[in-house]
C-alpha cells in the first residue's frame, strides 16, 4: 500500500527565475495528496512550497518535463498543470487556472501557511468516531450501487471499506449524503461531504441504508 506520508529528507528547494518570483510568491506549506501522471498512474505526494501559479511536489515518480499532471490535495482539491522541471525527490509543476481560481487559491494558501503560526483550528478536520451502524451504501452518479462498511465518520467526511475505488474527485452518495472521493487506501476510500454537518447524530442518520 502506498503511504500518504512521503518523506523528503533529500529535498532541496529549486532555483527560481526573477520572472517567476515577481509573478507569484510561493509559501511554505505541508499538504498531502495524490497525483496522476499522463499514463494514469497514481502516487501519493506532498507539496512543500506552492503559489497560485506553481508548486514544488515531493513524489516517488517525477514524470517527464512537459507532461500533464493532475493533483488532488487536502484542503485544496483538484489542481491541474504541467511538469516544469524535475528535482531530487519530485518535480515542480505549473498550475493551470483562471484568474478567479488563482485568487481563491492565494487566499487558501495564505490561510494554510498561517494556520500553524496563529494556532488556528483546521477547517475540515473534525473528531472521527465509529458510527453505531457501520453498514451503508455508496451510489455513483450512473446509478451503480455498492454495499460498504463505515470505518469512521466526522462532521465533514467518512472513511469507508469499499470493493471498488472510484477515481478521486468522483461524486458519490453515501447513504443520503452527497460527497466526493478525496482519498484512496488499501481497502476503500475517504470521502468529503458536500456540506459540513452541524451534529454527529444527523450524519449517522443520513448514512443509514436507503
Amino acid at each position: 500500500m502506498l503511504s500518504d506520508e512521503v518523506p523528503s529528507p533529500q529535498y532541496v528547494a529549486p532555483r527560481r527565475t526573477r520572472a517567476d518570483s515577481a509573478k507569484y510568491q510561493r509559501v511554505k506549506v505541508s499538504i498531502l495528496g495524490r497525483y496522476m501522471l499522463a499514463d494514469r498512474r497514481e502516487f501519493p505526494c506532498q507539496v512543500l512550497e506552492m503559489s497560485p501559479g506553481d508548486a514544488v511536489v515531493i513524489a516517488p515518480a517525477a514524470g517527464l518535463e512537459g507532461e500533464k499532471v493532475i493533483v488532488y490535495l487536502d484542503h485544496l482539491g483538484r489542481v491541474e498543470g504541467m511538469i516544469q522541471s524535475t528535482i531530487d525527490g519530485g518535480f515542480v509543476m505549473s498550475i493551470a487556472a483562471s484568474s478567479r481560481k488563482r485568487d481563491k487559491l492565494a487566499a487558501q494558501l495564505t490561510w494554510l501557511a498561517n494556520r500553524d503560526i496563529l494556532n488556528l483550528p483546521e477547517d475540515r478536520r473534525h473528531e472521527r468516531v465509529v458510527p453505531d451502524n457501520r453498514h451503508s451504501t455508496v451510489v455513483l452518479d450512473d446509478g451503480r450501487r455498492y454495499n460498504c462498511k463505515i470505518i469512521d465518520i466526522s462532521l465533514s467526511g467518512a472513511a469507508i471499506e469499499l470493493a471498488v475505488r472510484p477515481a478521486m474527485g468522483t461524486p458519490v452518495t453515501l447513504g443520503r449524503m452527497r460527497a466526493r472521493v478525496i482519498r484512496h487506501f488499501q481497502d476503500g476510500v475517504g470521502v468529503e461531504f458536500s456540506s459540513t454537518q452541524a451534529i454527529m447524530t444527523v450524519v449517522q442518520q443520513n448514512l443509514r441504508i436507503n
